[in-house]
């Protein structure tokens, strides 16, 4: 899964945690960017807790968990909008990539 904001792809860490910080947006889960952590104030793009104000919520299978709190709510969105990001998924980066490497036209 890319970062929401710039659409990089995550790597494993050298060592230690992941630097990349997990939330969610419009009751979808997201991922965000050490690069996009730094400036302005990221928190604020994500969803919120309705109990605790917390943005440490998870999605699945239509529902939306504060892992602070525990309270549990219906994701508003249904699941079918939820599959399509707008960005290019792996497959489709990875079919690029190969086409420039065997220098093939652009797939279809």
């Amino acid at each position: 899964m890319p970062c929401y904001r710039c659409g990089a792809r995550q790597t494993d860490p050298d060592r230690g945690p992941s630097p990349w910080r997990r939330g969610v947006r419009e009751d979808r889960q997201v991922l965000v960017c050490p690069d996009c952590q730094n400036g302005r104030d990221w928190t604020a793009e994500l969803d919120h807790c309705t109990a605790c104000e917390a943005i440490a919520l998870v999605c699945r299978l239509g529902e939306v968990e504060c892992r602070d709190c525990g309270q549990v709510r219906a994701a508003e969105r249904a699941p079918e909008a939820l599959v399509s990001s707008g960005t290019p998924g792996l497959s489709e980066e990875v079919a690029a990539a190969l086409s420039r490497v065997l220098r093939r036209g652009p797939t279809t």
